[in-house]
């Protein structure tokens, strides 16, 4: 679903402003505010949703609407259109959850409710959410949701439900805690005084009481049943025989009315009706499409039916778009539906070719995935291919590999053999959704269907593609070999246009360069990736091409350009789903801890974990406890670093992730060494066969020359693999280990050998993790005129690390402690710039600007921005 119309899901529907308010139930829905939940439970077209506009127009607070219907009975879709709905209200608000719910691997609701229910309670203002016509849903997973959700719900937060039928919820216990207010059918109905305001007021009928009294009495005051009466009474000189007349039980009167108001609307206005209730939603233009017919115009019928009451709400204040009130789009489909031989008797236009019609009609206003659906639903094959393949970038590479996976789903085997790229299409959707088991299978399938054929430019293609599939799936095993071979075989079969295919065999190219080593290579192939995905629009390969080149970048001390190049993976997440981002997150993480930013590389963690919860990424989540314990060490915080050590531990034997534990036990002899445990680290070093870590405790133990050995010889096997980080951690531990032997110039030799590097990516953390006798060493090379502008900002961050284990807060110490980014963020603040105009002027992320600012108010002591500006210039900042 585009989000054009997405939007209009979420917007409070437009009623008429004559309808009748309803005073007492008005009362009764403000009296109920401080409540959890207010249920409007009532038969159809008691004018539940009426009611809650008429309140609403007139209620001071915040609104988000999210109109409800059958298709929206998958979980995360539902909570997809939540966080849209309050978006409306709260721009910024769950925008990394929106868009890793609409990822190929969705995460799971708690975790989505847990996060979703965490960014609410910082709104900081009372709203209300309304969720219309919930007995559309009968999905047992979104009842517990918001189960879950009602039970947890922040104080600010006020829930709105209209229904045909009681959900299933914990409604006895709200009612038993005072947190649920109700209105029921007997709240509903009109009384007599309402019945005569809305039937000679607003539909101008001018009936008598008695003629109103017996109305209200045979309807039992149901609105709708009042509105179609009044409506079918325009066309009676007898009001009263009329009345009369009119009986029946609720189950008989919708389908009594409706035929009554359709007999009475003109041939033209009847076909209007059936032939457009194909559609979710209308516009002129688009129902112009549908009839076909110069009679009159579509928006012309949309405003007429409008005026004649005849159940059609305007979705926009503009009356562009609009929809049939539910109840009458269901009898209208069904009607359209029991025509003799699915045809229109009146002109003889079978529905297929109504969404033959609806599918050319979005196709030619850019809603691709609208002219899918409609080519799907008219059975028409070829057409519904040939949108799906779009102008070369598939529609499941822009992100709709649910609809596709549906729809490739109900093929018959002879239908895919027929259309060979169907089944290359249903690997590639089975393959981003990670279902490789069901790969194979689909691509032995196509090459079936293709044997035989003549060799051209689409059958090329195809054996590319396929190629190209198998070589993902080489990459899901780090089978070296076979991305290689396979992508080779799809670059020669693919055409040169076909770049959507192409860009993602040459990233896959870069994992398998990068796998043997050649970074070189790996870079050129990434660059390159990224490149012709800009080009061909396929962002899912641009991101993954991005994150892979920040990746090597900080393999290769390039932290700056690798900063910039996450960020501009960042940029990218409105465009892909947050699921492809953990990996920027702890690969920034991983800077700013360098930078000794450790505030943002806290925040950047949790990001990064929280996400890899969500697509149950164990491994990762390991990766980012790993660093959270290095960051807390940095922080001094040994106790929280034990806590989440003992965490992590658990949870590598809970989830089988013994190849984990050398990692873990290296972060292990880390805490070790501080909590001065020397003997069980150097245990758990020669256990796991650690040599980093064994010449660290060979070094707490005093014995130098064991040390020596142990980086001298570990750092031959490191630099035979050119990993250029671990290179410059270690030399700068030799040097430490040099000037403890007493070789200063020595140490002095090798300190200066790798300052130069360790400065061009701003390395701080590398030096200040060796401590006291790091800082002595460099304050001899500072006195030997060695890089003095650098050492000095090294010794400067020795001094704050000393200050933040102190405590202390004096205005001078807030002033050093403010980064050099935070300081140029807090310039902008001061000159009036927004969150998104200094994130354009820093290139950084709308997200990483405001945490700055959060860091920025916690450290000068503030609650907002006019605040920390005054703050800033009594300090003498500004």
């Amino acid at each position: 679903m585009t989000n054009s119309i997405l939007s209009t899901k979420l917007n409070i529907p437009i009623m008429r402003r004559e309808l009748v308010i309803r005073d007492r139930l008005i009362k009764q829905l403000n009296d109920g505010m401080y409540r959890h939940l207010t249920l409007i439970s009532a038969h159809a077209g008691f004018g539940k949703t009426t009611l809650v506009s008429e309140w609403l127009a007139n209620c001071n607070c915040a609104v988000a609407w999210l109109s409800l219907e059958e298709g929206d009975n998958n979980p995360h879709s539902f909570l997809s259109y939540i966080i849209a709905a309050i978006q409306t209200i709260e721009e910024d608000l769950g925008d990394e959850l929106l868009s890793l719910l609409g990822s190929p691997q969705p995460p799971k609701l708690e975790d989505i409710l847990t996060s979703l229910l965490n960014e609410i309670t910082l709104i900081p203002y009372n709203f209300i959410l309304v969720l219309d016509d919930y007995h559309t849903i009968h999905t047992q997973p979104i009842n517990e949701a918001m189960t879950f959700f009602l039970e947890n719900m922040p104080p600010q937060m006020h829930l709105v439900i209209t229904t045909r039928e009681d959900p299933k919820l914990p409604l006895a216990r709200l009612r038993a805690k005072d947190q649920l207010t109700e209105i029921r059918n007997s709240d509903l109905r009109f009384t007599s005084s309402e019945a005569a305001s809305f039937l000679n007021q607003v539909m101008n009928l001018k009936l008598s009481k008695n003629n109103i009294d017996n109305l209200v009495t045979k309807t039992e005051g149901w609105i709708t049943g009042l509105q179609l009466a009044g409506i079918s009474m325009g066309g009676h000189d007898d009001p009263s025989s009329f009345i009369k007349s009119f009986t029946g039980n609720h189950s008989f009167i919708v389908d009594y009315l409706v035929e009554e108001v359709l007999k009475q609307q003109s041939v033209y206005i009847q076909n209007f009706l059936l032939q457009t209730s194909i559609l979710d939603r209308l516009c002129g233009s688009l129902c112009d499409a549908i009839m076909q017919d110069t009679f009159l115009k579509g928006q012309q019928s949309l405003e007429f039916i409008e005026k004649s009451n005849l159940f059609i709400i305007p979705l926009d204040n503009e009356r562009r778009w609009y929809r049939y009130h539910h109840l009458f789009a269901e009898l209208l489909k069904q009607k359209l539906l029991h025509s003799s031989d699915d045809t229109l008797v009146s002109n003889g236009i079978d529905i297929a070719q109504l969404h033959i019609r609806a599918s050319i009609w979005y196709e030619k206003n850019n809603y691709e995935i609208e002219a899918f659906q409609h080519a799907t639903a008219a059975g028409d094959v070829e057409r519904a291919e040939r949108i799906l393949l779009g102008n070369g970038i598939p529609l499941h590479f822009r992100g709709a590999v649910v609809p596709v996976m549906k729809w490739l789903e109900t093929l018959t085997t002879d239908t895919l053999d027929a259309h060979p790229t169907l089944w290359v299409i249903y690997a590639s959707v089975l393959s981003m959704s990670a279902q490789y088991n069901e790969v194979e299978p689909k691509l032995l399938a196509a090459e079936r269907a293709l044997h035989g054929l003549e060799k051209n430019m689409k059958t090329r293609n195809l054996i590319g593609h396929i190629a190209a599939i198998r070589a993902l799936l080489a990459t899901a095993q780090n089978n070296v070999d076979g991305i290689i071979s396979e992508s080779l075989i799809a670059l020669e079969n693919l055409s040169p246009s076909n770049l959507a295919v192409r860009t993602a065999t040459t990233w896959k190219l870069g994992i398998a360069y990068e796998l043997q080593g050649d970074n070189t290579k790996a870079k050129q192939a990434y660059s390159e990736a990224i490149a012709t995905s800009n080009a061909s629009g396929n962002r899912i390969i641009e991101i993954l091409s991005t994150i892979a080149l920040g990746n090597l970048q900080v393999k290769e001390n390039l932290l700056m350009q690798a900063c910039k190049t996450y960020e501009q993976a960042l940029k990218m997440k409105d465009e892909t789903p947050s699921s492809y981002l953990y990996p920027v997150y702890i690969g920034l993480a991983r800077i700013y801890y360098e930078w000794n930013d450790l505030d943002v590389a806290i925040e950047y963690i949790e990001k990064s974990k929280q996400l890899a919860k969500y697509i149950e990424n164990y491994n990762q989540i390991i990766t980012c406890n790993l660093l959270y314990v290095q960051t807390l060490l940095a922080k001094k915080d040994l106790e929280s670093a034990t806590s989440i050590l003992n965490e992590i531990k658990q949870f590598a034997f809970q989830y089988d992730l013994e190849d984990r534990m050398s990692e873990v036990s290296e972060t292990e002899v880390l805490l070790l060494l501080n909590q001065g445990k020397v003997h069980a680290a150097r245990k758990l070093a020669e256990t796991y066969k650690l040599p980093h870590s064994q010449a660290r405790v060979y070094l707490s133990q005093g014995d130098i020359a064991k040390a020596q050995h142990e980086l001298h010889t570990y750092y031959q096997e490191v630099k035979q693999n050119g990993m250029r980080e671990k290179m410059l951690k270690l030399k700068v531990l030799q040097a430490v280990v040099s000037y403890l032997d007493g070789e200063t110039d020595e140490a002095l030799q090798l300190l200066t050998d790798h300052l130069l590097e360790a400065s061009s990516g701003r390395f701080v953390r590398t030096f200040l993790d060796e401590g006291e006798h790091m800082e002595q060493l460099l304050i001899k090379a500072y006195a030997n005129g060695i890089m003095p502008e650098y050492i000095d900002l090294l010794l400067q961050a020795f001094k704050l690390d000393y200050v933040a284990q102190q405590n202390m807060t004096q205005p001078q110490l807030l002033f050093d402690a403010l980064s050099e980014r935070e300081l140029e963020v807090l310039q902008l603040i001061g000159q009036g710039f927004s969150n998104k105009e200094i994130s354009k002027k820093l290139f950084i992320a709308l997200d990483t600007v405001k945490g700055h600012n959060r860091r920025i108010f916690e450290k000068l002591q503030v609650r907002r921005r006019t605040e920390a500006v005054a703050k800033a210039r009594e300090m003498g900042l500004l």
